[in-house]
């Protein structure tokens, strides 16, 4: 009996696997950091990935050219600011695939600075890549995975999603707005098959935090002056507190690209809303999400009765 039972779980593994295997994965920004990591991560798993990136003949070829040379990487150009660019990429991969299974959304820019330093221009300029990128690969992907009844959005976004920091309120204030569209869309999407999830994963040593990266700062120095000499003690107390844990809880970048490949490989339909990843919170995420989620449903519950 034990025998039988021991077969059936390995055949209902076999089958998983095999499931898997099948699925295209397009994951945008793979240049470097958690995207490239992710996309090396699923494709050596067997799925077939689409690596989305920008400037492909220009500054990125050599890694373009890195990327597409692995078996199950195909590299495609990019950029999340252009409806047309966006919208070009994803019938490019659909008629060559015929569906997209998995769409991760982890292409982002960070920033500091004093809030008052940014232009509005600066902040638009955030948003255009962190979250109306966003938007736009929703809008491309959706209507083929509505098509399938069946799909996979996930959206990389910050430890400190739930909340705010001071001296990264444009960057924060845009991941916000990511884990908006994700909770809202997991109830509309719900109907065909569709799961969201926002992976919160803290501070780790990729390009976008050691400074290898360019960001998008306050452009108003003149207005960081007068928050000295206290917003700079202020900001170099944050960045200690931020990128000086990194060593000691040994963040690495991979436990981001497993995540996502934990997530893919999860019962659609079971998947977990927020998948936090930050061993540096310490379960105070994990505590976060749960209080918010609970209250949530108490608010839901006084407006529906």
């Amino acid at each position: 009996m034990e025998h039988g039972t021991r077969v059936v779980q390995l055949c209902i593994v076999k089958h998983l696997k095999l499931k898997t295997m099948n699925k295209t994965v397009f994951i945008t920004g793979t240049s470097t950091g958690f995207g490239k990591l992710t996309a090396t991560t699923l494709a050596g798993a067997g799925l077939t990935v689409i690596a989305g990136m920008r400037n492909t003949a220009g500054k990125n070829r050599t890694v373009a050219e890195e990327l597409a040379a692995i078996p199950n990487i195909e590299v495609v150009e990019i950029d999340l600011t252009d409806d047309a660019s966006v919208a070009a990429a994803f019938e490019k991969v659909l008629a060559r695939h015929g569906k997209i299974d998995v769409l991760v959304n982890n292409a982002a820019v960070s920033g500091f600075g004093v809030f008052e330093s940014y232009s509005v221009d600066r902040i638009r300029e955030m948003f255009e890549i962190n979250f109306y990128g966003v938007v736009r690969t929703y809008q491309a992907v959706l209507p083929a995975m509505r098509v399938a009844r069946s799909g996979l959005i996930i959206n990389i976004t910050s430890g400190a999603s739930g909340h705010t920091l001071p001296f990264m309120v444009p960057y924060l204030a845009s991941k916000f707005g990511v884990e908006s569209i994700t909770e809202g869309l997991q109830d509309e999407l719900k109907q065909f098959g569709i799961d969201n999830v926002s992976i919160q994963p803290g501070v780790y040593p990729t390009e976008m935090n050691t400074g290898a990266k360019a960001g998008i700062h306050g452009d108003k120095p003149e207005i960081s002056l007068a928050y000295d000499p206290l917003a700079s003690e202020q900001f170099n107390a944050l960045g200690q507190g931020l990128f000086g844990k990194m060593t000691t809880f040994d963040m690495n970048p991979q436990t981001i690209a497993d995540g996502v490949l934990k997530l893919i490989q999860m019962p659609a339909g079971q998947r977990p809303l927020r998948f936090p990843l930050d061993a540096i919170a310490q379960g105070t995420d994990v505590e976060f999400i749960n209080a918010r989620a609970e209250i949530k449903a108490k608010w839901v519950a006084a407006y529906m009765a």
